[in-house]
């Protein structure tokens, strides 16, 4: 049976939004470390998230690390996006919760996503997310689309593991399928 296993930046105010604008102060070899770790060998992506991985890595062919991130099988959660011509990935369409619950029933890897925070909440509440690791960076950002927004109910999530890095990033491992 697959896993799947999303990692986000967030700060601790809970703003996982345009990381790219606030966390690379954090970003070091241990926080590169972690984030390979959730490098697996299938991704899962949500339409915004593909599109624009797609835009950055596509002119970049030749590039190695746009070839290694181009390689592995993609699976792009969209009700209207109808191909996806970058990247050896697959549309799976409006019935994507049902075709991810055979994907994860299969024999084959892990998928592992990076951004995609609907998606992300689409999976927790169909109950399919098997792991959530956030690295909380020491900052506040103040503005920005929060993980949780306002008004959603309280539900459990739960703590597999914490550990702090040396740069006071707090890498956390939620295991959200459980609930």
């Amino acid at each position: 049976m697959s896993r799947i296993i999303a990692g986000l930046f967030t700060s601790v105010d809970g703003v996982v939004e345009a990381p790219e604008n606030w966390h690379f102060p954090y970003f070091d070899d241990e926080v590169g470390a972690v984030v390979g770790t959730l490098m697996q060998p299938r991704m899962l992506l949500g339409r915004k998230t593909y599109a624009g991985f797609a835009e950055h890595f596509a002119p970049l062919a030749g590039d190695p690390f746009a070839e290694q991130m181009a390689a592995p099988p993609k699976f792009v959660v969209s009700s209207t996006l109808e191909s996806a011509e970058w990247g050896n990935a697959t549309v799976l369409g409006a019935d994507w919760v049902a075709r991810l619950r055979e994907i994860k029933a299969g024999d084959g890897p892990d998928l592992g996503m990076s951004g995609s925070i609907q998606l992300i909440r689409g999976l927790i509440a169909e109950g399919l997310l098997d792991e959530l690791h956030l690295l909380v960076h020491p900052l506040v950002v103040g503005k920005g689309e929060r993980l949780f927004p306002e008004g959603t109910e309280s539900f459990p999530l739960p703590v597999a593991s914490v550990t702090t890095l040396t740069n006071g990033t707090v890498h956390v491992v939620h295991t959200p399928a459980t609930r």
